[in-house]
């Protein structure tokens, strides 16, 4: 009788520490989701500024061929950074991918660079400096840059939630049986908080296509 209730008392200590365990589990999985998501749509509104700006950037192109003389390859390498950007096949997954991540980031940078270089061969053209439309495409290209650092800063901030959650102890442990995978950071640039300057010197002739 004796040896019945002790084997019952254990039994029962066993199934209490399973259903402890399985509620343990079951909260951390679900926070970890809930963490996960906010990074995923994240990820998303990063994507959408930067999408925003390679819109914008055919009818700058537009604008920009209108004036007389204008630097033919300053043009071509925005075209071509552009063309860049277009190739890429992007989705969530690419933030668990450090290759694909960093493949990703140097490709915005190069049209970043690109559209930096245009807007100050741009002040050596009055006609374009008084074009209302480019004025316009300029202003929202530069609110758009800003939005992107924006944007970035958030993701990171997400991430690091998110990885965080998942290096603490216990919580690692269902992490690693559940599948979590870190996520990558973006890395600061040299003035990548600062929109394209339009303010240098200008002296230097124009060069001829």
């Amino acid at each position: 009788m004796k040896k019945g209730a002790i084997l019952l008392g254990c039994l029962g200590v066993i199934l209490v520490a399973v259903v402890v365990f399985i509620l343990f589990a079951v909260g951390v999985y679900n926070r970890l989701v809930t963490l996960e998501e906010t990074v995923t749509q994240q990820w998303a509104q990063v994507e959408n500024v930067y999408q925003r700006r390679a819109d914008l950037i055919p009818n700058l192109v537009r604008t920009v061929q209108g004036a007389a003389d204008f630097e033919r390859t300053t043009l071509q390498n925005v075209i071509e950074a552009r063309a860049r950007v277009g190739q890429m096949q992007i989705g969530s997954e690419v933030t668990e991918n450090p290759e694909a991540f960093r493949q990703f980031e140097q490709v915005q940078a190069g049209l970043t660079s690109a559209l930096s270089r245009l807007l100050v061969v741009v002040e050596r053209y009055p006609e374009l400096r008084a074009n209302q439309n480019f004025l316009e495409l300029q202003s929202q290209l530069e609110g758009t840059e800003n939005r992107i650092t924006v944007e970035r800063m958030r993701y990171n901030q997400a991430a690091q939630a998110f990885n965080t959650a998942i290096r603490r102890v216990p919580a690692n442990l269902i992490a690693r049986i559940l599948g979590f995978v870190r996520k990558e950071y973006f890395q600061a640039e040299a003035g990548a908080d600062q929109p394209p300057d339009v303010g240098f010197d200008f002296s230097q002739p124009a060069e001829q296509p």
